[in-house]
């Protein structure tokens, strides 16, 4: 787990439309792969255990696209 750095947390927040007036103020804690990897044995019930499916499939699809992202990119400058 980390700490979003304040330019981090900016785009983040320019991305998802947040309002001026609500919601947090500081940079979020999040966390790595490898961690939501160490959730299922602390949070043991079956709704968690299928979210962090539901998180870990998607850690695996932005892993798959940053892989294929890089491949059109090469193709691009190949042209």
């Amino acid at each position: 787990m980390f700490q979003l750095s304040n330019e981090e947390w900016i785009n983040l927040k320019s991305q998802n439309a947040t309002s001026r007036w609500g919601g947090r103020r500081t940079p979020p804690f999040v966390f790595t792969e490898q961690g939501m990897a160490m959730l299922p044995p602390v949070i043991n019930s079956p709704q968690a255990i299928q979210v962090n499916i539901s998180i870990m499939r998607t850690f695996v699809k932005i892993r798959e696209w940053a892989l294929n992202y890089s491949d059109l990119q090469e193709k691009i400058l190949q042209l």
